[in-house]
């Protein structure tokens, strides 16, 4: 009898036990929540300055700084088509001080890595999706004073001379990369990739000659454009660019190339949920400040946000049908 009562007595205290813990977790959670954020809160972006996550980020973090009542800092992280960047985010700290401010690469590179037979960097499950900002097609950009007029000239050149017009990008698989091999891919040419650490040296390299063209968002070669330094052939969306809206579509130029670069927002898949909704809270406030509206605006790129569960769900079909074009992009030296 008396080893049922002391049986008795211990279940009770295990159960009151761990009832105490959950309460305590709970009050915890909503505690931290709370008192978050108490500090300043990173923002990487895994590209240099003066590419479009960077365009993007600045204003965003700003405006996401005056929400929370803590400044939002930009660390620039570039590398493997972003994927030092991305990697450091989703490995960090759960704890709603790093943040990432992440492109298009982040659908490929997973793929990319398996295609290469090495580990992945980081896997889609590492990040949380928290807002979409914008989805610009990328655009053919070339010098001004190059021999390409049109498309159908670039193509045409190209087939003549293969693998000697060179374009540079932000690296492997990457958002400049993957538009010219499907532009590629689609016209039966060959040409000469230079990769970079970001779409900033790329447009610097191509305004100094060391490569011929380069696909990048508006926002990149915009102002060169207007500035009559580069020529834009045409671009990879299916309706007019609000930016350039004399500017053509490759589709409508008879190819068959379509691709969008987005912007998004990411945190840690692991962080607690309060704080997760706070971040998102703050990130669509940002995509409403006519500040930030403002600034990407002028850079050439409009807003296109989409809140969280509309962008899991943009995100799910961008990584199915690009993993397709980098499995038949192979492997890349």
């Amino acid at each position: 009898m008396q080893h049922t009562w002391t049986a008795r007595l211990c279940t009770f205290w295990l159960l009151g036990w761990g009832l105490t813990s959950a309460l305590w977790a709970q009050n915890n959670t909503t505690l931290s929540a709370s008192a978050y954020p108490s500090k300043t809160i990173t923002m990487v972006v895994p590209f240099p300055p003066g590419g479009v996550a960077d365009i993007v980020a600045r204003p965003v973090a700003e405006s996401m700084g005056r929400e929370l009542g803590q400044p939002v800092v930009i660390e620039n992280k570039p590398g493997a088509g972003g994927g030092i960047g991305m990697a450091y985010v989703a490995h960090a700290r759960a704890d709603g001080y790093t943040l990432l401010m992440a492109l298009s690469s982040y659908s490929v590179l997973p793929t990319a890595d398996g295609v290469l037979g090495r580990s992945a960097l980081f896997q889609h499950k590492d990040l949380r999706a928290i807002a979409r900002y914008t989805a610009d097609p990328t655009v053919l950009a070339v010098r001004a004073d190059s021999p390409w007029k049109t498309t159908q000239d670039f193509i045409d050149d190209a087939k003549k001379r293969p693998g000697l017009i060179s374009f540079g990008s932000s690296g492997n698989y990457g958002t400049m990369h993957v538009p010219m091999e499907i532009l590629t891919q689609g016209s039966a040419i060959k040409l000469n990739h230079i990769p970079y650490s970001g779409a900033g040296p790329a447009v610097v390299a191509l305004l100094g000659g060391q490569i011929d063209a380069v696909s990048t968002g508006p926002a990149t070669v915009l102002q060169h454009i207007r500035a009559g330094k580069l020529r834009a052939l045409g671009h990879w969306g299916t309706s007019p660019l609000a930016a350039l809206p004399e500017l053509s579509s490759l589709k409508s130029q008879g190819f068959n190339a379509e691709y969008a670069q987005w912007s998004g927002l990411f945190v840690p898949s692991a962080t607690p949920e309060p704080l997760a909704q706070r971040i998102r809270a703050a990130a669509k406030a940002a995509a409403a400040d006519p500040k930030v509206i403002d600034a990407i605006q002028g850079a050439g790129s409009p807003i296109a946000y989409l809140d969280s569960a509309e962008f899991e769900h943009y995100l799910a079909l961008d990584i199915q049908r690009m993993g397709e074009v980098v499995k038949k992009m192979g492997v890349q030296n």
